[in-house]
């Protein structure tokens, strides 16, 4: 039996958030976004032969439609890997694509693979949430057991709220300062060494040649963070969720598009081609809990991760807790202690937003490059799940 080694992010990028259904992806495909993503990612690695890659695992919580018939294959093809890569897509709803990154970072560390790609893509504006047919089994409805599978992520973060005594004023503050880090983050430059530019056409009609006339601009600024959001106008909201409800639109994560990539390799991939580590992936684990209050998943997860690691909440430089909800993030922080000044540093879901399946590599791109940026050691990336579960994963800087 082989001992187990280590794996290495020795890249890692992600696209721009833009706003689902309005916003600068609105007619971007995601494989042709993911098929980006990869062209871009291997300019971080010139030394590295492509031919060396294993296997591509891409997470996507809707695969269907545009995102459907295996996207990771698709778009590694379409981003022009050798054919000799493989690809597979995951589904753990918001977590796949921090799935992909521990899955490809195993096949790794149990010496199946020397050098995967890893990440997530995710367009909800081509594929809604829940699919564009969603088709639940009859036995959820008939009984009562099961009912909670089928309530809307609003519904949990209600239950969340009401369960935790999470006030509207206290989940609106939450969103209102996820709204100011975002902001402060971009003004300072603290995303460009993440982002990669995706070149997005813009149409217009010349009535002149009576013809439509095409410019191509490149997108690399996250749309939601907004600068006119104010705890008055957070308040004035009202909660389509529950009568008398306290979860808004204002203190939930945007429906959004984006992809995220990384690559990871072994110690002997590294030597091979010359490559630089930026993190050691440390561990994962995800764990279950009721499906009507899903947004609490992290605060059974996290411990799970820390324990697997060795290394306890103090050890955790930065954290990246996604902010599905405001009522279940500061359910997660309270219950847990978590040091708020490490949570979620630059904004998150909030702010920047939420392209399920893609998230989880989107975080992992942040802290990781947050990590080389100040200097720090360790940082976690945790978010909730529907159907109630919640995952956590752990990397160290290089």
């Amino acid at each position: 039996m082989k001992n187990i080694q280590d794996a290495y992010i020795v890249a890692a990028t992600r696209s721009a958030v833009g706003r689902s259904g309005r916003g600068a992806l609105k007619n971007t495909r995601p494989d042709d976004l993911l098929g980006n993503a990869l062209q871009h990612i291997l300019t971080q690695v010139p030394t590295l032969d492509p031919k060396a890659i294993e296997d591509a695992i891409i997470g996507c919580a809707m695969p269907e439609a545009q995102q459907g018939l295996n996207v990771a294959r698709i778009g590694l093809l379409l981003g022009g890997l050798p054919n000799t890569v493989g690809g597979i897509t995951v589904n753990r709803f918001c977590s796949s694509g921090l799935n992909a990154i521990a899955m490809a970072a195993d096949r790794i560390r149990v010496g199946e693979a020397d050098v995967m790609i890893a990440g997530g893509v995710e367009s909800m504006s081509m594929v809604p949430m829940g699919g564009n047919t969603p088709s639940m089994s009859p036995e959820i409805f008939m009984s009562d057991e099961n009912i909670g599978i089928a309530y809307g992520m609003g519904l949990t973060a209600e239950k969340v709220a009401q369960q935790w005594k999470i006030s509207r004023e206290d989940q609106d503050a939450f969103a209102f300062q996820s709204h100011q880090k975002a902001m402060a983050a971009q003004a300072a430059g603290e995303f460009n060494s993440e982002i990669f530019p995706v070149k997005v056409a813009h149409r217009s009609m010349n009535l002149d040649k009576g013809q439509v006339d095409i410019q191509w601009r490149e997108f690399l600024k996250d749309e939601g963070p907004r600068i006119d959001t104010s705890l008055e106008g957070l308040a004035k909201l009202k909660s389509p969720f529950a009568a008398r409800g306290s979860v808004t639109a204002g203190n939930s994560s945007q429906t959004s598009d984006g992809v995220g990539a990384l690559i990871l390799a072994s110690e002997k991939a590294i030597k091979t081609f010359g490559l630089t580590p930026l993190a050691r992936f440390v561990s994962f684990a995800v764990k279950g809990v009721a499906p009507e209050i899903m947004g609490i998943g992290p605060k059974e997860a996290i411990p799970a991760a820390l324990k697997l690691a060795g290394l306890n909440l103090q050890d955790m430089d930065w954290i990246e807790l996604n902010e599905a909800f405001a009522a279940q993030s500061l359910a997660v922080i309270r219950d847990l202690g978590l040091d708020q000044s490490k949570v979620n540093p630059l904004g998150s879901a909030i702010a920047l937003g939420h392209p399920l399946g893609a998230t989880g590599a989107i975080r992992a791109a942040t802290a990781i490059h947050a990590l080389q940026r100040r200097n720090l050691k360790h940082a976690m990336v945790t978010m909730c799940v529907g159907t109630g579960m919640g995952a956590a994963g752990i990397f160290e800087r290089c």
